[in-house]
């Protein structure tokens, strides 16, 4: 009978010890104003946390956990996280996470369910903006400089999400970030232009805030780029989307739809749930009549930047699609997001991975901004002052239809052009008037 009530015991003890949850790694994103730190768990987390100062340390308690992870390496490179440890627990099966802190931090934890690729985390947002010097005023000078061009260029993804992962394991948050580097390289070797980025390094930035960081830049255009899959390997080429206010009407683009929801589960949904604002915002974003002239506005750039990317790598299509994304619901902003290739296709993922490939695709984006620019002149840059632009007769282009883009008069193109009728041939230079 002993030896009974000992077996009971033991069989016990170890079926408690199989239930505990296993903190299996944790992950450390730095991004300007916050750090976002990522604990990896196999069952949903039963926490507790709280603060010290002098030093300061943030404590966050696991109840019925334990881990094998090693913690000399984790928040090496973090500049707000000096170490992660463990320390004495309060009592016997809770495991206790110590968080030593650079500077005081506002701190926000929540909990995540499963969701391909990860399993059940618990997340922590550390706040430190609020410790940053106030950014000295700009003294406003009143010379006859031209004021630049602003180019907000987002790339996809980040951090907590990798976006889609090629065949060969190629992370399109990465492949993205280097095109969006060169192609801001490219705008600020532009007089008259400069770049912004929503994102500089491996973190992830909500997607309506995107456009917030862009509205704060004072930009004149917003590029969000991307580097999507599908559900098989077989569809290929370069696209680009602009908003719909309806949901899409192609299988490909609802796939990229459900895509960006997903994106907001593995990276972002944490300020949804904190951020009471967002659903606000977006409702008035979605009201907002401007948003009509914004979308018009950016199918035109679309037009032109499509233009580009045909030179230098496949099309999907060849002409703007639409689809309904968070990060172009952006009323006064001139929004879209594109699509430099399938990496889910074997030959576009080694493409997209080529540096000389990703400086074409650069090049093609900022050559068709920069037409768009030259054609739709914001007032008081340098664009506008210049005196009359060129442009290249299209397929499927008529006097009437070029006038009404670069808002002129169908007789000022005949007379500054000496035509002496109404037709065009593709390929032909015309010289557009000045509004």
């Amino acid at each position: 009978m002993t030896r009974f009530f000992s077996f009971v015991l033991l069989f016990g003890f170890s079926l408690i010890v199989e239930a505990a949850n296993k903190l299996d790694s944790i992950r450390v994103w730095d991004a300007p104003d916050s750090t976002r730190v990522v604990l990896d768990l196999s069952q949903a987390p039963d926490y507790s946390y709280f603060s010290l100062s002098n030093p300061q340390r943030l404590v966050i308690d696991l109840k019925q956990a334990s881990t094998k992870v090693k913690f000399d390496d984790i928040a090496k490179n973090s500049k707000l996280i000096n170490k992660v440890r463990l320390s004495k627990p309060p009592k016997a099966g809770t495991l206790r996470l110590v968080l030593e802190l650079a500077s005081p931090v506002k701190a926000n934890l929540f909990s995540l369910t499963p969701t391909a690729p990860y399993g059940n985390r618990l997340v922590v947002d550390l706040d430190n903006s609020a410790n940053k010097p106030a950014a000295k005023k700009q003294v406003v000078q009143t010379s006859k400089r031209s004021k630049d061009v602003i180019v907000a260029i987002d790339a996809g993804h980040g951090g907590e999400d990798p976006g889609s992962i090629g065949p060969k394991g190629t992370y399109e948050k990465k492949v993205v970030l280097a095109i969006s580097k060169r192609l801001a390289r490219k705008i600020n070797e532009t007089p008259g232009m400069k770049a912004v980025m929503t994102r500089s390094g491996d973190y992830f930035v909500n997607l309506n805030q995107r456009s917030e960081l862009a509205r704060n830049s004072r930009a004149d255009l917003l590029l969000s780029i991307h580097a999507d899959a599908f559900t098989s390997p077989q569809p290929k080429g370069a696209s680009v989307w602009v908003l719909s206010k309806r949901r899409a009407n192609t299988e490909i683009g609802r796939v990229f739809e459900d895509k960006e929801k997903h994106s907001e589960l593995l990276g972002g949904v944490g300020d949804i749930i904190q951020n009471t604002d967002s659903e606000q915002y977006l409702v008035m974003t979605l009201i907002d009549m401007s948003m009509d002239h914004s979308m018009a506005e950016s199918h035109s750039i679309a037009t032109d930047i499509l233009a580009g990317l045909g030179k230098v790598t496949k099309l999907h299509k060849n002409k703007p699609e639409s689809a309904s994304f968070a990060v172009l619901k952006s009323t006064d902003i001139p929004s879209i997001l594109i699509e430099t290739g399938f990496i889910s296709n074997p030959k576009e993922e080694r493409l997209l991975l080529d540096g000389n490939h990703q400086q074409k695709l650069a090049n093609a984006i900022h050559k068709g901004v920069v037409n768009y620019f030259e054609a739709n002149p914001p007032s008081g840059t340098m664009f506008a002052k210049q005196s009359n632009v060129k442009h290249t007769v299209r397929s499927g282009e008529s006097l009437s239809v070029i006038a009404q883009r670069y808002k002129v008069s169908v007789a000022s193109i005949k007379k500054s052009n000496n035509l002496k009728s109404d037709v065009l041939r593709i390929g032909q230079k015309l010289v557009i008037p000045r509004a």
